[in-house]
């Protein structure tokens, strides 16, 4: 017999029994809806995570006090005996050869008050190249100059979310007096909207000179640095200088931790291609569950069909015959399952792409034909058993059967 004839006998089949079918086509169709919907969200949100980083871009470098084993991804909480300090900032400000920009950073927290308004926001004592070196921009007004770190001023710029809160659309916030705390602050500038970057609000920000932050939070260290290699290519030669400018500060001692975008982006595709891993482990589960399912009712159905199969095996009927016909009904019974598993998912990636316009989710042709693999594989393996029960059975028996 031809595959097309194996074909239009399993079809045959499932056109006789639509309800049992679909029950044993639901486990396959829960299984792939899983498998297209999870990896599909893990995809979305690695390259929406390494989309974010690379806007930052690629030559940024961070150094953290705190000596690490290996440098990396996570910065030590800041308990070596020597913290970083402005002095470290001004001498890779001076003497970095290789750097493209240098920023102290100071992050606290303080209640901002205009009048009888109040609100919690977050400080960033910062540097003038900080904008630059963060991607970010100036909207209305200046930016933070040298002058004002120097001179300790009380100047602050915000973001357009403090600004329609506390001023409104009709008033300008420029030149206006801010308390941060109890200290007054001049308003000189606001960012450029910048919305939301990890799901923290860039808009929802006060930028005051690094030296008024340690000021207005009483310390005199800075919590790390900030610096930009002056291209790609530079980066590792970068983090070599960084490092001898710091050391050299310390008598020889590495008490800090220097790393780059790049380390933070291998870390991010480690951790998220282990997530889609089990995501997808998960998910097959279901596939697993599925095949269980397929192999019960076409064992269920073989029992049924003997009478069937002993007069087909009568008129001529050979086992390999007998073999291919029980296992090609498995597997369609399987992919049909398959592919309105891929329909259901691309339906609700499509939802959930409406509601989280931000998160590049999609459904991709890699997804949907591992999908359907599986579920084909899924098939095979649950239809084998059946399969050869109903080629072994002995016609005469099978010819017997009521």
């Amino acid at each position: 017999m031809s595959l097309f004839e194996h074909l239009s006998i399993a079809f045959d089949s499932i056109r006789n029994s639509p309800v049992r079918t679909f029950l044993t086509t639901l486990g396959v169709l829960i299984g792939v809806f899983a498998v297209i919907l999870l990896v599909g969200l893990g995809d979305a949100v690695q390259t929406y995570v390494l989309d974010t980083f690379a806007g930052v871009g690629s030559n940024l470098l961070q150094v953290h006090a705190g000596r690490q084993e290996t440098r990396g991804f996570q910065p030590s909480s800041g308990n070596s005996r020597n913290k970083l300090s402005l002095r470290d900032y001004e001498a890779l400000d001076k003497r970095g050869l290789l750097l493209d920009g240098v920023s102290p950073v100071v992050l606290g927290s303080s209640e901002l008050r205009l009048g009888d308004l109040r609100r919690n926001v977050v400080v960033f004592g910062v540097g003038p190249r900080y904008l630059e070196l963060r991607n970010l921009a100036i909207g209305r007004g200046r930016f933070l100059e040298p002058e004002d770190l120097d001179g300790r001023r009380r100047v602050v710029v915000i973001g357009e979310t403090i600004v329609g809160e506390l001023f409104g659309d009709d008033k300008s916030p420029l030149g206006a007096t801010v308390y941060l705390g109890s200290t007054p602050y001049r308003v000189v500038g606001v960012t450029q909207k910048k919305g939301k970057t990890f799901g923290f609000d860039m808009d929802d920000l006060a930028l005051i000179p690094a030296t008024s932050a340690q000021d207005l939070f009483d310390i005199e260290t800075i919590t790390h640095l900030l610096a930009r290699a002056k291209d790609k290519n530079t980066v590792e030669p970068a983090i070599e200088e960084v490092g001898e400018l710091l050391a050299d500060r310390r008598g020889g001692t590495i008490d800090f931790t220097i790393y780059s975008q790049d380390d933070m982006m291998e870390m991010v595709n480690r951790i998220m291609g282990t997530l889609k891993f089990f995501l997808g482990a998960i998910a097959s589960i279901s596939l697993l569950v599925g095949g269980i399912g397929i192999m019960n009712i076409m064992l269920v159905s073989v029992k049924e069909r003997t009478r069937e199969i002993g007069v087909r095996r009568a008129v001529g009927a050979r086992w390999r015959d007998i073999l291919l016909q029980f296992l090609v009904e498995a597997v369609v019974v399987s992919v049909l399952g398959g592919l309105a598993g891929v329909a259901l998912g691309a339906v609700v990636i499509r939802i959930v792409a409406h509601f989280q316009p931000d998160l590049p989710v999609g459904l991709s042709l890699e997804n949907v034909v591992m999908a359907l693999g599986f579920s084909a594989a899924v098939g095979i393996a649950a239809g084998v058993v059946p399969a050869m029960r109903a080629a072994d059975l002995d016609p005469v028996e099978a010819l017997r059967y009521e």
